[in-house]
C-alpha cells in the first residue's frame, strides 16, 4: 500500500508539473506593443517598441505622470521574416507579440503596394498577433514616433497610435482603420484603400513652458490593389468625413469663412451614393442626411439659416475633396465601389479602358439635409 501510495503521489507532482510546462514569467518576456516596417536599399527593416508590462501595469496616482522607460529594437534582412529574427538574436528575453495593437509603415516601405500585402499576412500568420491590429502610414522616422509619449507622460499604450478612438469620439475627421480592414479594401475591386498617416505635432503642447510633440492624424495615403497612389492631408479630405457613417461628432464654421456666425456640431451621417447611366457615361448622386446642434454663436441667427448655411458648407467640403482627389486620380469619395455593387458589367467595362474613370462631370448632385436638433443650453441667440 505504501509503494503504492508514493506512486500515486508523484503520479500527481508529474501532471502538475505539466500543466505549467511553458507557462512564463510575466517579468521575463519582452513585450512588443508596436511594429515599425521601413525599406532601405533593398532590404527590410522592422523596429519594435517594447514596454516593460510591470511599469504599464501600475495604475495607482502615485504612479500617473512618471516616466515609463521606452525600449526600441531594430532588424534588418532581405525578408520581414529575416528582420524579425534579428531582433530576436539581441533581444535577451522571450519576445511577446500578443500585446501588438499598432503597425506603422513608412513612406519608403509604402512605394510598393505590395509590400504593405505581404508584411501584412507573414505578420498575421503568426498566431500571437490579434486581427484587431491599426495600421498607419507615415512620414515621420520610426524611431522619434515610437519614442513619443502621451500627455502626462502615460505610456504610449494611452495615445492616439494605439487608442485612436477616444479623439475621434470628440473629433472625427479621418476613422481608425484596422489591418484587416485596409487588406479587404486592397484585394476588392472598385475600392480604394485607406491608410491613415501618423504625424508628431512639435506646435500645440507644452510641459513647464517646454514644448512637447504629440500625436496627430495628419491625412491618409491611398492605395488601389497594388499600387500606391499618394497621400493627401487632413484639409484635403475635410468632405470625406460626411460619407463616414461611424462619425462621432465633427464640427463645422458657417459658414466656412474667417467670420464665421455659428460653429455646429454634426452628427449621425447617413449616406447613399447612386450611380445612373446616361449616354453611355456615368454620373453619381451623394444624398446625405445629418443631424446637428449649435456649439457657438457668434451672432443672432434664425434655426433655418443656420441649416441651409450648414447645408451649404458640407456640399461644398464634399465637392472639393472630391476635385483634389480627381487632381491625384484618387477616388476618395469611393464612387466607383457604388457602381461596382450596382452595375458590375458597366464598372468591367469601363476599367478594360481606362483604371480610372472619373472626371470633373463624373460627381452630378450633392443633396445635404441637415436636421438641427437643439441650440444647447441657450435659446437660438449670440448673447
Amino acid at each position: 500500500m505504501r509503494k503504492i501510495g508514493l506512486f500515486l503521489i508523484i503520479l500527481t507532482f508529474l501532471i502538475l508539473q505539466t500543466g505549467c510546462w511553458n507557462s512564463k514569467d510575466i517579468q521575463t518576456m519582452a513585450y512588443v506593443t508596436a511594429i515599425g516596417l521601413d525599406y532601405e536599399d533593398g532590404k527590410y527593416i522592422t523596429y519594435v517598441q517594447v514596454l516593460n508590462f510591470a511599469n504599464v501595469s501600475k495604475t495607482d496616482s502615485s504612479q500617473l505622470g512618471k516616466n515609463i522607460p521606452i525600449w526600441i529594437g531594430k532588424g534588418k534582412g532581405e525578408t520581414v521574416t529575416e528582420t524579425f529574427n534579428a531582433i530576436y538574436a539581441t533581444s535577451q528575453l522571450r519576445v511577446y507579440w500578443g500585446h501588438v495593437k499598432s503597425i506603422v509603415c513608412t513612406e519608403r516601405f509604402l512605394k510598393n503596394g505590395k509590400r504593405v500585402k505581404e508584411a501584412y499576412d507573414m505578420i498575421n500568420r503568426y498566431r500571437e498577433i490579434r486581427y484587431n491590429v491599426l495600421l498607419y502610414g507615415t512620414k515621420e522616422s520610426l524611431n522619434d514616433l515610437f519614442q513619443q509619449k502621451s500627455i502626462l507622460n502615460l505610456s504610449p499604450t494611452d495615445s492616439l497610435l494605439d487608442n485612436p478612438s477616444q479623439i475621434y469620439s470628440q473629433r472625427s475627421y479621418i476613422t481608425p482603420h484596422y489591418g484587416f480592414k485596409i487588406i479587404s479594401e486592397i484585394n476588392e475591386p472598385g475600392q480604394y484603400a485607406m491608410l491613415p498617416s501618423i504625424a508628431l505635432d512639435k506646435e500645440e503642447w507644452t510641459e513647464d513652458k517646454q514644448p512637447r510633440s504629440m500625436f496627430r492624424i495628419d491625412g491618409a495615403y491611398y492605395q488601389k490593389g497594388s499600387q500606391t497612389l499618394g497621400w493627401m492631408s487632413e484639409k484635403e479630405m475635410e468632405g470625406f468625413r460626411w460619407l463616414q457613417e461611424k462619425l462621432s461628432r465633427s464640427p463645422i464654421n458657417i459658414p466656412d469663412t474667417k467670420k464665421p456666425v455659428a460653429a455646429i456640431v454634426i452628427i449621425e451621417p447617413k449616406s447613399r451614393i447612386l450611380p445612373s447611366i446616361r449616354n453611355d457615361k456615368v454620373y453619381y448622386t451623394i444624398k446625405l442626411k445629418v443631424n446637428a446642434y449649435v456649439d457657438e454663436m457668434v451672432e443672432d441667427i434664425s434655426p433655418e439659416d443656420m441649416r441651409k448655411l450648414a447645408e451649404n458648407v458640407i456640399e461644398d467640403q464634399l465637392r472639393k475633396t472630391y476635385e483634389i482627389g480627381l487632381s491625384k486620380k484618387i477616388d476618395v469619395l469611393q464612387l466607383g465601389e457604388r457602381l461596382y455593387r450596382n452595375y458590375p458589367e458597366k464598372w468591367h467595362e469601363l476599367n478594360q479602358r481606362n483604371d480610372f474613370n472619373l472626371d470633373a462631370d463624373s460627381l452630378d448632385k450633392v443633396e445635404v439635409k441637415v436636421k438641427l436638433q437643439h441650440t444647447g443650453k441657450y435659446k437660438a441667440r449670440a448673447h
